[in-house]
């Protein structure tokens, strides 16, 4: 049964779906802020989001064992369809745990058609290239994730932390319904004019995307201090 509860809605872009204002980010749920919980003590926070309304979740490739957590979460509760799932591909981990950024097309299709199997899903509602080499063409690679598009596989194509001229390229060669970055009080670049971003994408009609609105949590007031994070917290 769909959540009762509704939460404000804004359109993805032009011509996008309306989906929740406020959207889930779940690295922390599996990797960077200390040791994760439980599969079982996640699939409650996860139930918990749900019963709020709260159905439009962000994850990505990096986020450890964020996508096959999600992917168990779908199984179980056979609700895929009444979430807005996006993830994204472009951070990779490397087998012995480190980070790299990848946009070459083998490693894209690579990383989504995991993502996909993880996920436990035949489809995603968006897709976001997470980071950019700066090496390889942003047409070459909304050119690959527009395959996921044209297969039916993907719904809606997205860009993260990229620049003003990196959007003009891109969505002369697909539509890009949304652009993520971090925007806190901690981070207001985006508001700069000389960055041009918040103009390019209301001219572009991209819906802005802001990741770690709460200062990654520092802005929630459960943190007084350096000791109240993990010794695992990247914070």
């Amino acid at each position: 049964m769909p959540s009762s509860t509704k939460l404000p809605t804004r359109a993805l872009g032009r011509n996008g779906p309306q989906i929740p204002a406020l959207g889930l980010g779940l690295m922390g749920l599996s990797t960077f802020y200390g040791k994760p919980g439980s599969d079982e003590e996640r699939f409650e926070f996860l139930d918990r989001a749900y019963e709020l309304g709260c159905t439009h979740w962000d994850s990505a490739q990096m986020y450890g064992d964020n996508e096959v957590l999600l992917g168990k979460w779908f199984t179980r509760t056979g609700k895929r369809s009444e979430i807005f799932l996006t993830t994204k591909f472009g951070n990779h981990v490397t087998p012995e745990g480190g980070r790299e950024i990848r946009n070459d097309a083998e490693y894209i299709r690579q990383s989504v058609a995991e993502s996909f199997e993880k996920l436990q899903t035949d489809y995603i509602d968006l897709l976001y290239c997470h980071r950019f080499t700066g090496t390889i063409p942003v047409e070459t690679i909304v050119t690959v994730m527009k395959e996921f598009v044209d297969a039916g596989k993907v719904k809606y194509l997205g860009l993260s932390e990229c620049g003003v001229d990196t959007l003009e390229r891109a969505v002369k060669i697909h539509p890009i319904h949304a652009y993520q970055i971090e925007y806190s009080p901690f981070s207001m670049d985006v508001e700069k004019p000389e960055v041009g971003l918040l103009d390019c994408c209301k001219r572009l009609g991209i819906a802005l995307v802001a990741y770690s609105p709460l200062g990654r949590g520092i802005l929630t007031g459960q943190y007084r201090s350096v000791d109240d994070f993990d010794k695992d917290d990247f914070r």
